[in-house]
């Protein structure tokens, strides 16, 4: 079964970046498309950004268009969230998720998350 890692996670000022990534150690993630969530305190899990397993991007959250990016490398077998010009509100643990091809509302393998906090 496909197991996701997520990690770059941490404590970070406001307007400061931070890159996540998401690796998958036994398989390879060349056929996946892989989706970033995130859950705030108190609130549900939101959708960010999709990349397909043909590198095509989409952005499920207003939110974070024109600060975060997705990206992945295939020979590192690694997907990446770079967040910049972080904000408060974006605090939460992210997860990265994954299914074959496409991008979806609906994903099968889930990593177990990393905490992000943005605060002064």
């Amino acid at each position: 079964q496909l197991q996701l890692v997520e990690s770059g996670g941490g404590l970070v000022q406001p307007g400061g970046s931070l890159r996540l990534s998401c690796a998958a150690s036994e398989f390879t993630l060349d056929y996946y498309a892989i989706a970033w969530f995130r859950q705030a305190p108190g609130k549900e899990r939101e959708g960010l950004l999709c990349i397909s397993s043909s590198g095509g991007s989409t952005n499920y959250a207003d939110s974070v268009k024109g600060r975060f990016t997705i990206s992945r490398d295939n020979a590192k077998n690694t997907v990446y969230l770079q967040m910049n010009s972080l904000k408060p509100e974006d605090t939460g643990v992210y997860y990265c998720a994954a299914r074959r091809i496409s991008c979806h509302t609906y994903y099968d393998y889930w990593g177990q998350g990393t905490q992000v906090t943005v605060s002064s």
